[in-house]
């Protein structure tokens, strides 16, 4: 009987020391856990809270590896690994690479159905698997250096040490996957993680739609906007990381022996989990209950949501709908520098902030005199809620899914015009009575003055209009333009006298500013500046040709001025300013995914196919850039700035001009240098353009230090030396399709080619951007000098690039 005792002891010492290898690998290959449908092996963290081996879950027949809570009955699952490959019996086996420290699960066929996606940087090193306290698995060297770990690829479950967001070193994104039922682990339709966009806020998205279900909110210092619990939270808190290494979040347990957890659920719910040990069960932080307000943008743009007996959606003030759809519009426009100003809300849970503009040194001070200088700010409220109180965050345009808080919450301010902020005073009767006598009294001289003034105006308004006719009459009753003629003082007015409020920018031609008719629609309008090179015939030129064309992916000009000296052309407005405003800033940059980069290039290409082969005349724009591109309101891409277009005949191909007249840049060499432009060099000017939005940095401007070269240049040695995904911008964050970025920066460097003739025509290049076009291989760009055995003299000239990207004129050599 002692022998068997002792035979017993023996096997289960054996057993121990064959359990204790599976953790510490120094030969190729072995396995760490085996599945068995009697005996199944498993991995126990070192003080037993966690275990990871294959289980069944539910009523399924499926196996899976996953790590669940050890004590905890019925068994809670926090990682799956093979989600997406189940084992449909019990011959699963984990194993562990000791020479590449890789790990991978087979079937009982031998084949690979998952395996880890990191291994030893030098092989041949011994590794170690283990199970850490944390719920974490983990591979490391000898030298206890980390190979790969579960907490980087996240399954449904934010265990406390566990980070989502964006390292910015790796580009790694990590995000909850929430599963396709309770009981089955196939990834489900809904993932949780950082929006880097704007302000980085916590969202969840549905990844059939690809869009925003559920909005947390933004980090204000104290907690999520939209999870105020937290600042009561007398067991756990959060964390909010942005610095340059990522952007962070992660939950924390104030008490070591508390199991905390928080769980993406299959219809999109993010919830909060402790274990009661009393109880024995697990109890919900937060939220305890969900209501419809929680949906994202419910309402519409610019609504409160608000929750009563029944949810209720309110137009924000100073607004009001238009009951054809969910939308609320200003009852007045914003005056820009009219005297607007601020309505506050309290207890709010801040709006959608992917589109907005942050600063944590501005004062809250501060932060009201930005967004009233700038005619697109709509609202603003303070970053940082914590302590003092420091930052600011402002919003353009459309204020989405905001919703008024019982509790927690934070300030806001919108921005209202003075006709909107005096409607919601409270004016006392006696003040009314007071400000009734004195606008009783000065009616009288009012009316008088108006109609001395009326009678003024109008004398000045016929013979301008007079001087007006007369300048385009001709042109009229050829039929040459069909364009409305806008009164000056209109226009002075609509722009507040050409504030530098409204100033949108400056190009060639002069001065742009934004204004807003009487009918309250939007223009641009850019004056011909006294100083600018260019003079009345780029104005005739533009008005002439323009005024011809209609394209969806062209700017639509409305009209035009001339008064004396003064000569305006009045533009359809584009609320999203130009595309240099966006692919060249490091945080509105994110706002362009690689879909909406692509459709740009593809917006750009159709408009000038239009110019060059499908409108009445063929043009050529001779000063297309990324500056002359502007958006819409629904980012759609439209060609503008023709007073340096030259019209051809159908039968012309090229010119020569003496007067060279461009961007440095996004010139071709037979322009800059000869004078001889035709289609091509359109093509050649669209190609920078292409890599620049594929890169993400301008042409002009960019020295890539070890061989000086301009981006051109550079995307060029980068072809040849087959690392053509090396120019990507890393500031994009949606997933690459490499097949596709690598097809678009092919068809850039074939625009830029040296010679004309090897330039594709646009008719060829929209077949190419389509797909349906065999590309041929590029040669080599115009102005390619490789100088990287030069002498310092070729640093000097890298440093002495301009970034001055207005319109030049010079003489052709």
């Amino acid at each position: 009987m002692q022998s068997f005792e002792m035979l017993g002891v023996c096997i289960l010492f054996l057993s121990l020391i064959t359990m204790s290898s599976t953790l510490d690998m120094t030969t190729p290959t072995q396995a760490v856990i085996k599945d068995g449908k009697n005996e199944n092996e498993t991995l126990v963290s070192t003080k037993g809270t966690f275990e990871a081996g294959f289980f069944t879950p539910g009523n399924s027949n499926n196996r899976y590896l996953g790590i669940w809570y050890k004590n905890i009955s019925p068994i809670t699952v926090v990682w799956v690994a093979n989600k997406g490959a189940p084992l449909n019996d019990y011959s699963g086996v984990l194993e562990l690479d000791g020479d590449q420290g890789l790990l991978s699960i087979k079937d009982g066929t031998g084949a690979t159905i998952w395996s880890s996606n990191a291994s030893l940087a030098q092989p041949n090193k011994p590794v170690v698997v283990q199970l850490l306290e944390s719920g974490n698995m983990v591979v490391k060297d000898g030298l206890k250096n980390l190979v790969w770990q579960s907490f980087d690829y996240p399954d449904d479950t934010l265990l406390p040490g566990m980070k989502l967001g964006r390292d910015l070193k790796t580009g790694q994104n990590r995000t909850l996957r929430s599963w396709k039922s309770w009981e089955d682990p196939t990834p489900g339709k809904f993932s949780f993680g950082v929006d880097t966009h704007g302000l980085p806020q916590l969202v969840i998205t549905n990844e059939d739609s690809k869009k925003t279900a559920y909005r947390a909110g933004s980090w204000n210092g104290l907690s999520v906007t939209g999870l105020p619990e937290e600042i009561t939270d007398q067991f756990t808190k959060s964390l909010f990381v942005m610095n340059q290494q990522g952007v962070f979040y992660e939950i924390q347990s104030l008490n070591s022996s508390t199991l905390l957890r928080s769980r993406l659920s299959p219809d999109g719910y993010q919830v909060r989990l402790i274990w009661s040990y009393q109880n024995k069960k697990w109890d919900m932080q937060f939220p305890g209950s969900f209501d419809v307000c929680e949906t994202y943008d419910l309402c519409g743009p610019n609504n409160i949501c608000l929750v009563g007996p029944t949810k209720h959606c309110e137009c924000l003030r100073g607004f009001k709908s238009n009951f054809t759809d969910s939308a609320c519009a200003r009852t007045t426009p914003l005056g820009c520098d009219k005297g607007d100003t601020f309505q506050k809300y309290e207890r709010m849970k801040l709006p959608d902030t992917s589109s907005s503009w942050y600063d944590e040194t501005v004062s809250l001070q501060e932060c009201e005199k930005l967004c009233l200088s700038n005619c697109s700010c709509t609202a603003y409220a303070q970053l940082n809620i914590s302590g003092t109180g420091s930052g600011c965050l402002l919003w353009f345009f459309n204020i989405v899914d905001m919703r008024a808080l019982s509790k927690g919450g934070q300030d806001f301010y919108l921005r209202v015009t003075s006709v909107a902020a005096s409607e919601l005073q409270d004016h006392r009767f006696k003040r009314k009575k007071i400000a009734g006598i004195a606008i009783g009294c000065s009616c009288a001289i009012f009316l008088v003055a108006i109609a001395v003034l009326g009678l003024k105006c109008w004398i000045r308004g016929e013979k301008i209009k007079h001087r007006e006719t007369n300048y385009w009459k001709n042109k009229s009753k050829n039929g040459d333009i069909d364009l409305p003629i806008f009164d000056f003082m209109l226009i002075s007015d609509a722009t507040n006298n050409f504030s530098e409020r409204n100033k949108l920018g400056q190009g060639g031609f002069g001065p742009v500013y934004k204004g807003i008719l009487l009918d309250g629609q939007e223009i641009a309008v850019k004056r011909l500046s006294k100083t600018s090179r260019q003079g009345l015939d780029e104005f005739k030129n533009e008005v002439m040709l323009i005024a011809k064309l209609q394209h969806r992916n062209l700017v639509k000009l409305l009209g035009c001025s001339i008064q004396q000296d003064e000569k305006l052309l009045i533009y359809e407005f584009m609320s999203n300013r130009s595309l240099d405003y966006f692919i060249f800033d490091s945080k509105r940059c994110t706002l362009l995914g690689w879909a909406k980069r692509f459709e740009i290039i593809r917006g750009i290409a159709r408009g000038l196919l239009y110019l060059h082969q499908d409108s009445r005349l063929k043009i050529i724009h001779r000063d297309l850039k990324t500056s002359n591109v502007l958006l819409d309101s629904n980012m759609n891409p439209k060609i503008s700035d023709f007073g340096m277009a030259r019209a051809f005949g159908l039968d012309q191909d090229e010119a020569n001009t003496n007067r060279v007249m461009g961007t440095y840049g996004y010139m071709p060499p037979e322009y800059a240098v000869h004078g001889s432009f035709s289609v091509k060099s359109d093509v050649f000017s669209f190609g920078v353009i292409v890599l620049e939005i594929i890169s993400g940095r301008k042409n002009r401007g960019f020295c890539e230090p070890h061989h000086h070269l301009n981006l051109l240049g550079h995307a060029w040695k980068l072809w040849i030396e087959k690392k053509p995904m090396k120019l990507v911008d890393e500031s994009v964050d949606d997933p690459i399709v490499p097949s596709e970025i690598f097809r678009y920066i092919h068809i850039g460097l074939l625009c830029v080619q040296h010679k004309p003739e090897d330039r594709p025509d646009m008719s060829s290049v929209v077949l190419m951007l389509n797909g349906e076009k065999i590309l041929p291989e590029p040669s080599q760009p115009g102005f390619y000098t490789d100088n990287s055995t030069t002498t310092d003299s070729s640093s000097r000239n890298c440093e002495a690039y301009s970034l001055n990207e207005m319109s030049n004129t010079l003489e052709a050599r």
